[in-house]
């Protein structure tokens, strides 16, 4: 099979990653871009090298040269562009979180499986190298049986405006940074069945931007006798903080993203296109280099290039995207009545967010 022909719907911070990422994929070529506001997507293209641009994502869907198209737009719009990407043949990369309730992922799901294309779960903390080697130890043995994993991500706010707005993202922080822990403890325990789920949050920094929570606790216990405890924050000043722990009956291990892979900096004026991400760069920060691949971006864009070409199944799929869905759901509810909530978990709110209303 030639090169995979692979179309972005998004032009924003996370389709630069893609755009970016699918560089490093000898198999892949971007051959079209879609965003609703012309001059961004066109300049987008350009810069990228991208040779067709669109306004509207279903024009695109129309290029019979086409194999795959990756989501980075808003979260409410994942299910829809995901079933029509399905009905038009072409398989599915879908950004985190999958989308804005269970009866949306059952539909993506459903649709992906009767149009016979692949539906995957972009998480790219399953490929981040630091993690993949995380993984590799506990899954060795070296740390013994694993009582407690942790996973923590903070910084001071998400990079793109629509994130604040519940009624286009859905939710708060464990929504938008809850989902990455989620999966990764379910991906580094070798996905066992989750038991429950218990949450703690509240807005506390940015109630002049968001009715949503700005900052979280959740703890996660697996059917497999493992607590995990995720720890989500858009209210930590002093750049970015990502890292995990793993805790088993023979041994420890810490895993910081940014310490070992990064730059202690200090900067009175902020520095770098990390301006306009999440977190500011002024005062003291962690200078990352090789963020894409330090990340795992581009391992992430390889795998699913290579599930299309080799019709292989990916690693991480719709359906664990749905689980990682089904716990935010639970989070919710449990920060609402102050109590642990079992799996499975069934609800019809259209959003997490509305369970806390």
């Amino acid at each position: 099979m030639k090169k995979v022909k692979v179309g972005l719907v998004g032009s924003q911070f996370v389709s630069t990653i893609h755009a970016e990422s699918l560089k490093r994929v000898p198999d892949a070529e971007i051959i079209a871009v879609a965003s609703k506001t012309e001059e961004h997507v066109k300049t987008f293209a350009k810069h990228h090298n991208i040779p067709h641009y669109f306004t509207d994502y279903k024009k695109m869907l129309e290029m019979d040269e086409l194999d795959m198209v990756i989501i980075g737009a808003p979260n409410y719009l994942h299910a829809q562009i995901t079933v029509d990407s399905a009905k038009a043949g072409k398989h599915v990369v879908c950004e985190k979180p999958l989308c804005m309730n269970l009866k949306e992922a059952d539909l993506m799901i459903e649709t992906c499986k009767k149009e016979k294309v692949k539906l995957m779960y972009a998480e790219e903390l399953c490929f981040t190298p630091k993690y993949v080697r995380l993984k590799q130890l506990v899954d060795e043995g070296a740390l013994g049986k694993v009582y407690m994993v942790k996973q923590s991500e903070k910084h001071d706010g998400p990079h793109s405006p629509w994130f604040w707005d519940v009624e286009l993202s859905g939710g708060g922080v464990v929504l938008d940074m809850g989902c990455h822990a989620f999966e990764f403890f379910r991906w580094i325990l070798g996905k066992p069945e989750v038991e429950s789920v218990y949450a703690d949050m509240g807005t506390y920094v940015h109630k002049d931007k968001t009715k949503g929570d700005d900052n979280s606790l959740v703890i996660v216990r697996f059917a497999n006798e493992v607590t995990c405890l995720a720890e989500e924050s858009w209210a930590k000043k002093g750049g970015m903080d990502d890292r995990a722990e793993v805790y088993g009956s023979e041994g420890v291990a810490y895993a910081n993203l940014l310490m070992g892979n990064s730059i202690l900096t200090y900067s009175d004026v902020g520095y770098g296109y990390a301006v306009e991400k999440a977190g500011s760069t002024k005062g003291w920060s962690f200078t990352i280099y090789e963020e894409a691949w330090n990340y795992g971006f581009p391992q992430e864009m390889e795998h699913f290039v290579d599930c299309v070409k080799n019709d292989k199944e990916p690693m991480e799929t719709g359906e664990d995207g749905r689980v990682v869905l089904e716990m935010i759901f639970a989070a919710y509810e449990s920060a609402k009545t102050g109590k642990k909530v079992n799996l499975p978990f069934k609800t019809d709110a259209s959003k997490p967010f509305d369970l806390l209303r």
